[in-house]
């Protein structure tokens, strides 16, 4: 069994930037992925960034160029910058991983973007 607890979140103005951390109480080297997922109220959760055990990092559209993730294995640790943040950013911000045969979420971490 994994856990895994997101930090950083909190209120930001549009333009600012916050880093979301990703503890997790296991290995996250023996993982084939890390990655982030948001869920703003009446959407649907969606990929924000991942991580693969190789270092290959995929983005979608919305974030690319804003967003990066990345990993300490040393530490267990899965960072997310968010660079030029917008309202539409706005979400609950979860942590996943998969490692062989389970999956893990986190319980989630709120950002807002409001002036």
């Amino acid at each position: 069994q994994v856990q895994l607890v997101e930090s950083g979140g909190g209120l930001v103005q549009p333009g600012g930037s916050l880093r979301l951390s990703c503890a997790a109480s296991g290995s996250i080297f023996s993982a084939y992925v890390m990655a982030w997922y948001r869920q703003a109220p009446g959407k649907q959760r969606g990929l924000v960034a991942q991580i693969t055990s190789g270092g290959r990092t995929t983005y979608p559209e919305s974030v690319k160029g804003r967003f990066t993730i990345s990993r300490e294995n040393a530490k267990n640790t899965v960072y997310l910058q968010m660079n030029n943040l917008q309202p539409e950013d706005t979400a609950v911000y979860y942590c996943n991983g998969v490692w062989p045969g389970r999956t893990y979420w986190g319980q989630g971490t709120q950002v807002t973007v409001s002036s």
